[in-house]
């Protein structure tokens, strides 16, 4: 189990972690290699990525959730977008978040008698 996963189980999955390397277990048996798959572009893993999203909100099988997880690390380790790097970013740089943060809503009574916060 990870650090986080012990102190903050509620914030982070071990079980998502162990499903997804199993999967890329068996993917490389099944596909071949990541550095061939990815690394050579014979496969686009951002497309991948979109198409087991579509899949899941199809079907609301979690498992597609793992793949496409899996298919973003491939694009981090095996970047097929020109120029692609990573820089820490702050607030101001942030993508977003679709919703309001639980920590945006303020904390009265009436919030934490729906939510039990």
């Amino acid at each position: 189990m990870s650090d986080i996963g012990k102190k903050q189980p509620k914030e982070y999955s071990d079980r998502f972690d162990e499903l997804r390397q199993n999967r890329v277990a068996t993917s490389y048996y099944k596909y071949g290699t990541a550095a061939d798959n990815f690394g050579m572009g014979l496969v686009n893993a951002l497309d991948s990525h979109n198409l087991c999203i579509k899949k899941y909100l199809a079907t609301g099988n979690t498992e597609y959730l793992c793949d496409a997880a899996n298919y973003l690390m491939f694009e981090f380790m095996y970047p097929q977008k020109e120029g692609a790097y990573f820089r820490t970013t702050d607030s101001g740089e942030s993508a977003g978040v679709a919703g309001t943060p639980v920590a945006e809503l303020g904390r009265d009574k009436h919030f934490e008698s729906i939510t039990n916060v």
